[in-house]
């Protein structure tokens, strides 16, 4: 959620089992006041706040401990994820997520669990060799200071790369907990324009395997497929360690929310 969807968060807090792990973001036009109030709206309606720290919109030092100590006062640090962020050219201090988590600021406000980013295809604008090195670095710093960690990955329409992925991540000796980028329900011209705006592979044949089409792009499209499809895959590579899901609700809280419940339902 952003520091805007309190509203559409209390409309779907009764779809969304408590201890849910939700997500606050930290975008460029919201403010401190706002991503606090979200984070701290999610801890007192029975889930569990995940702030984001975006590393390149810091623009000092004193601004991460300020933001940090706000979180805390409500409650709203054990968990955070901390991601590089969009700014071509960092606003402070940090280049990248790694610069933030090295800082060793983050247990002395309560920090206790640490998401950090993956990327099953790659990163437009990354090499992958200083994603490996980046992912190499934030485990260890993480291990060192201590804190428990997840791998939140960008979403994917395509189950191969993300196992593919998953196995080069073991063998890299990561055992970290992975959670795979999931879209909820959401149009399928918003789900495109994420896709892109991310660089997410969305050819003819891969949102086919998904579970659209690009002729139709006016209908919507949920992750049923996609989901059904990776858990068979998991359940039958036994080196893939503790993998979950995480929703990108890009139709909505509710849809989302909804949706995870039909088809839980169906599994049981």
């Amino acid at each position: 959620m952003t520091g805007k969807d309190v509203p559409a968060l209390l409309e779907a807090k009764d779809s969304i089992p408590l201890g849910t792990r939700i997500n606050v973001t930290f975008l460029g036009n919201e403010d401190l006041e706002m991503r606090v109030s979200a984070a701290k709206t999610v801890r007192e309606l029975g889930f569990v706040p995940v702030p984001h720290i975006s590393a390149r919109r810091l623009q000092s030092r004193a601004q991460l401990e300020e933001f940090l100590s706000a979180l805390q006062d409500v409650g709203a640090t054990e968990h955070v994820f901390v991601v590089g962020g969009d700014p071509t050219t960092p606003e402070g201090p940090y280049e990248d997520s790694f610069d933030v988590i090295r800082t060793g600021l983050l247990p002395e406000y309560g920090v206790r669990h640490v998401s950090i980013a993956g990327y099953p295809e790659g990163h437009p604008d990354i090499s992958g060799e200083k994603l490996w090195k980046a992912l190499d670095d934030k485990s260890w710093s993480l291990r060192e200071q201590g804190l428990d960690a997840t791998i939140l990955t960008q979403f994917a329409f395509d189950t191969d790369p993300v196992i593919t992925w998953i196995d080069a991540v073991r063998a890299r000796g990561i055992d970290t907990q992975i959670r795979i980028g999931t879209p909820g329900p959401a149009g399928i011209k918003r789900l495109l324009g994420f896709a892109r705006r991310f660089g997410i592979g969305a050819n003819a044949m891969i949102v086919k395997k998904y579970g659209f089409s690009l002729t139709n792009l006016m209908g919507t499209a949920g992750p049923d497929t996609f989901v059904t499809d990776l858990s068979a895959l998991l359940a039958a590579d036994p080196g893939v360690g503790t993998v979950r899901l995480h929703f990108y609700t890009f139709g909505g809280l509710k849809a989302t929310a909804d949706w995870a419940r039909a088809y839980a339902a169906t599994q049981s």
